[in-house]
């Protein structure tokens, strides 16, 4: 199974990346592995003129098809999520993120842009297909303070993302490797009734 991690913020230190990061080490010690893609790791040019059919946006469109779950990373910016990220979502599928376990996370200025996730991210998720978004997970700049190399989160915002991405966890190692009922599988998950 795959996760992919997608960071968008045009910052490799920004405090939303951090918790990506973070994220990624707390799957990773429970032994989900995750492939990292960031805002960064595309052509500029590509991003501005929306190269659908450029090679790096086919590219992308193949690591998220590939994956089960996501987990997107953004900075607010005036209300909402980063300019960037709306990019690298615009190359993508029409239906990219149908059948995939979405898990945003969102860092801003102060807790008035907390509705950031529900008004701005999740509606273009929803566009694009998802229908599985879990509880966003949000900070404020005081929360995560990145300095030198060193990460600072806070105890609140570390159990919220902790909490979140073992719910994660739990979701894509339950899900069923097929498209199809696998009624073995569902006698074992109890996912069915009589």
């Amino acid at each position: 199974m795959t996760i992919l991690t997608l960071a968008g913020s045009p910052s490799q230190n920004s405090r939303s990346s951090a918790l990506l990061r973070y994220a990624a080490e707390r799957l990773a010690a429970r032994g989900l592995a995750s492939d990292e893609l960031g805002l960064r790791d595309l052509p500029a040019v590509d991003l501005i003129e929306g190269n659908y059919s450029g090679s790096a946006a086919s590219a992308l469109r193949k690591r998220v098809n590939a994956a089960q779950a996501l987990l997107i990373s953004t900075p607010v910016y005036k209300a909402s999520f980063a300019g960037g990220l709306k990019a690298i979502l615009d190359l993508l599928d029409e239906k990219a993120l149908a059948d995939k376990i979405v898990l945003p996370i969102a860092t801003g200025g102060s807790t008035a842009h907390l509705l950031a996730l529900e008004y701005s991210l999740k509606p273009v998720l929803s566009a694009l297909g998802a229908r599985h978004i879990l509880a966003g997970v949000y900070a404020t700049d005081r929360q995560v303070t990145v300095q030198q190399g060193y990460v600072a989160i806070d105890d609140d915002v570390r159990e919220r993302l902790d909490t979140a991405v073992d719910r994660l966890a739990k979701h894509v190692s339950t899900a069923p490797l097929s498209q199809g009922y696998d009624l073995g599988y569902l006698a074992l998950n109890a996912r069915f009734s009589v």
